[in-house]
Parts: C-alpha cells; structure tokens; sequence
C-alpha cells in the first residue's frame, strides 16, 4: 500500500503521480457503486469528489482524506492518516472500496483488531487504540458526508471496545482528545509526550512516572516503553509512532540521558503525580473537559 501523502507537509510534487492505496480496487468513478456515486440522488457525488484536492485519477479515497486531514494540526494530521491507512488497507485486502464498506464491514475489522495478535507484541491492539482508530475513521465519514461525497457512514453505531476507567481520556470525543494532544504539544515537549503516551498508548498517568529513561528502548526494531501495572506486573508497551516522535523531542538535550523519564521542571526529580493531573487538567479546559 502506497503512502498517503500528508497535504501539511510542503512536498506537494509527490502528488503528481495517484498513489493507488487501494491496490486492485477500482478507483474509476463510473464502474464503483451507485451507493456513494448518487445515481438516482438529488446529490451529484461524483461531481463533488471532482471538486475535492488531488488529481482525476487519483483514488477518492486518498482525495477525500487529503481534505480531511488539512483541517488539522501536523501532531493530529499525521495520527489520522496512519488510522485511515490501516482502514484503507484493510478494506483493499477485504475487495471493498472504503466508500462502498458498510456497517458489518467495520465490524469484521474491529473483530480482526481485538483478536488477531500484531506481528511485533504477539498481542491484539489495545481496545484505547482500538476506540481511538474508529473515533478516527468515524471522523473521516463524517467529514465526507459533510462535503457531500458519502452519503451514509458506515462506522456509525458500531460497538466500540471497552476502555479501562483508569485511561485519562475516558470521556473525551475523538475531536476533544485531538485538541489535548494539540494543546499539551503547544504548551512543551514534555507534556505533550506524556499525554501523547497516555492517549496514543493507554498508558496510566501513575505508569507512565515510574517510568525510566533506561524503560525507553527496542523490542525487535520497535521502540517500546517498559511500565509497570497495577500489583507490580511487568509490562512491554509498543510504542504508536507520534508517541515515539513526542518522546524523541521530549528526550533532546538537556535532558538527562538517564534517571526518571518524566522529570520536573528543574529536570532534577521525577514528575509528581498531582502536578501532572493537575496541568492535564489545566490543559482540559481548553478542549471543553469537565
């Protein structure tokens, strides 16, 4: 599968050529289904995948998600577009454009996604990843009906997984959890690595401060964050890439290279606990937390 190309970044010759993400599905829009090209609609669908950025034989898939994604921030563009290519893939091995998916096809992808082990841990993904990808994919839907190329979402009313009472974004629409991390990332590097691990990982406040520089390493050529859980169990969590790239800004100079992870603002003691609830509650407000 071919890489979406974010429009935020400045490299816009590599759109000159269409990407083909979709692989052997069809991109023409005469020969995909009536259902989204508004055959018999008061709506031209067709027309208003022309007016959308991208090129003629392009694949609308990829051309409605570069306008989706300009609305956005870099941090939240770039965690977006892995979302919608891991669903662009998926629909392309199961021979379905994304615009013709309906409601059971996101329910065998979310069953792939809570039972299949990922090839790097050897475990399912994490239902706070798992919640966190459809709110995406649920975001895109909705953006396209907005623009009157989808007329339906197929994500809407599907069952998301339940995430533990112990996450800190429990509560927090895919919107509102996109503007923390847009939010924490604007105030420092330090917070925004700590809540891109909290949001992006579902990694506990508590977990997160006990753990060390040391913690931060490679498992099999994947970063990955050593914790500690609840009565003392060991954990290895694989890292979502923007948590990779907020902690590798975080971690820069002058940063200790060892010690605690997360470490005050005279980077001489570890992070306290009620110091980061309360700035991640300060930070809330912002994006309309209670």
């Amino acid at each position: 599968m071919a890489t979406l190309v974010c429009p935020l970044k400045p490299a816009e010759p590599e759109l000159s050529q269409p990407s083909g993400m979709l692989g052997t599905v069809s991109t023409d829009l005469a020969v995909l289904s009536p259902s989204w090209t508004g055959a018999g609609a008061p709506v031209d669908r067709a027309a208003a995948v022309e007016r959308l950025p991208g090129f003629p034989d392009q694949d609308p898939y990829e051309r409605l998600a570069l306008a989706f994604l300009v609305g956005y921030p870099r941090h939240s563009a770039r965690a977006y577009l892995s979302d919608l290519k891991a669903w662009g893939a998926w629909c392309a091995a199961a021979g379905v454009h994304p615009f013709d998916a309906r409601r059971h096809h996101v329910d065998a992808w979310v069953r792939v996604l809570t039972t299949e082990p990922l090839p790097r841990t050897g475990r399912p993904m994490a239902s706070s990843s798992i919640a966190r990808r459809l709110s995406a994919v649920s975001a895109f839907y909705d953006y396209g009906i907005g623009v009157d190329v989808l007329a339906f979402s197929p994500v809407a009313n599907v069952r998301r997984p339940k995430v533990s009472d112990d996450s800190t974004t429990v509560g927090l629409s895919a919107d509102e959890v996109v503007a923390l991390l847009d939010s924490a990332e604007a105030h420092s590097p330090r917070w925004g690595a700590l809540v891109s691990l909290l949001a992006y990982n579902g990694v506990r406040i508590d977990e997160a401060l006990r753990a060390d520089v040391a913690d931060y390493t490679y498992q099999r050529g994947h970063r990955v964050l050593r914790i500690t859980r609840k009565g003392g169990r060991g954990s290895t969590e694989p890292l979502a890439p923007p948590t990779v790239r907020a902690l590798d800004a975080y971690l820069e100079p002058p940063h200790p290279l060892s010690g605690p992870l997360f470490l005050d603002r005279t980077n001489t003691r570890r992070l306290a606990y009620t110091t980061s609830l309360g700035q991640i509650e300060r930070l809330g407000p912002r994006v309309g937390n209670p």
